[in-house]
């Protein structure tokens, strides 16, 4: 991390992190970008379902990797990159047969490296990725597959990792960056190491304006507003909320409330919840 000179108030409060000491090259590879149309916050309907998204800089989308299906063959790291599109850093691989394509960065991973996706693949190197059956207890792994050969689903943002725990037969336990601990398919392929740019909750924005370059729009307390907008508003001077618990705009309960469907598939595969 890094400060600059209190300049302003903003440059006072700022932190920012040195990417120049993380990334070795600026600009993405062309084959693998193209433009895309953000839809911030909205739906198929193109209602917002999210709110306080919108606006930003402009982005170029770079095509990630989730699947990692070039099996067997060793990959070199050229480059390790930013990406304005997620939060972990990217790196660039070039296959043995001449193909190239981005990949999420692990912490430890270094420019001219050789990375392989293979069962037989070192369980020790960040980088490789492998079935989560040949992987010791007490690694750490990212880019985890919900079911085998669907792609990298979680455990997906920067400085994020899950801990193998125990090896049950045709099951992993996994524990996630949630502090809960799941069961997954042995067969499942997940990439060694923890992910890159862990110095990134530490960063400080320091102005509302980097938020909007970020694409993040101003976010107004319930409170502040009338009984008609929210039903934390309303009342003369500063007031609490006067409820039990906090709510939505739309009334529902917030912080702290079970979300899961208590008939959804998944609740078998969940060995302990996450810490409250």
């Amino acid at each position: 991390m890094k400060k600059h000179a209190p300049t302003s108030p903003a440059q006072r409060q700022a932190e920012f992190i040195r990417w120049r000491s993380l990334v070795t090259k600026t600009d993405p590879e062309k084959a693998l970008t193209r433009g895309r149309k953000r839809h911030v916050g909205r739906n198929a309907a193109g209602r917002i379902t999210t709110r306080h998204k919108g606006g930003g800089a402009k982005r170029l989308w770079r095509e990630i990797d989730f699947f990692y299906d070039k099996k067997d063959i060793p990959a070199r790291v050229e480059t390790l990159e930013y990406d304005p599109n997620r939060s972990a850093l990217i790196a660039l691989l070039a296959y043995r047969d001449g193909e190239k394509r981005y990949v999420l960065a692990p912490k430890d991973l270094k420019a001219g490296q050789t990375v392989l996706s293979s069962k037989q693949a070192l369980p020790s190197d960040a980088g490789n990725r492998m079935p989560l059956k040949f992987l010791p207890i007490g690694t750490f792994v990212h880019n985890v597959e919900l079911f085998p050969g669907r792609g990298g689903a979680l455990v997906r943002s920067a400085g994020s990792y899950a801990e193998v725990l125990a090896q049950e037969g045709r099951f992993t336990n996994l524990k996630l960056p949630s502090t809960e601990v799941r069961k997954f398919f042995s067969e499942c392929f997940a990439t060694v190491g923890q992910l890159s740019n862990v110095e990134h909750m530490l960063e400080s924005y320091g102005k509302a304006g980097r938020s909007r370059w970020k694409g993040i729009r101003p976010t107004v307390r319930g409170s502040a507003m009338n009984p008609v907008d929210h039903p934390h508003g309303g009342g003369e001077g500063r007031q609490p909320i006067g409820l039990k618990s906090p709510k939505t705009p739309w009334g529902k309960k917030a912080r702290g409330v079970l979300t899961r469907g208590r008939k959804k598939q998944s609740w078998k595969y969940i060995v302990s919840r996450r810490r409250k």
